[in-house]
């Protein structure tokens, strides 16, 4: 197993919960995937959540290197769960494509939240 990068990103929950309350489905249609904004709404601690995947779709990106390339979508990074609380981690467009020209295999992201703090830390593999 090759690692190609790995990325880490943490973010003020209240930092997520002012973009959701001042661009509102705008915000959210922008950065989270349907299945996304289902799983968290479904949370109990739902601002945390949101904050937990925007953390996520950094850390992929910083790993991936593309973290500051103006023309991919949020939304062709989805982070899902997994079996046993594995996130999974589902690109298409130009994020699938930039891991593809990289030859990753597969992506290991790991979320954690606080009511104050969202991590998470990410691993692209060579495949």
């Amino acid at each position: 197993m090759e690692i190609i990068g790995i990325g880490t990103e943490i973010v003020e929950c209240v930092r997520i919960a002012r973009m959701i309350e001042q661009h509102g489905e705008l915000f959210l249609g922008t950065v989270f995937t349907p299945g996304e904004m289902r799983r968290c709404r479904q949370d109990k601690k739902t601002t945390e959540r949101f904050a937990a995947q925007w953390a996520a779709k950094e850390a992929v990106l910083k790993a991936l290197g593309i973290a500051s390339v103006k023309k991919l979508a949020w939304t062709d990074l989805e982070i899902e769960d997994g079996v046993k609380g594995r996130a999974v981690v589902r690109l298409q467009g130009a994020v699938k494509d930039q891991a593809q020209k990289q030859e990753v295999r597969e992506i290991l992201v790991s979320m954690a939240h606080t009511r104050a703090y969202a991590t998470a830390y990410a691993i692209a593999v060579k495949g």
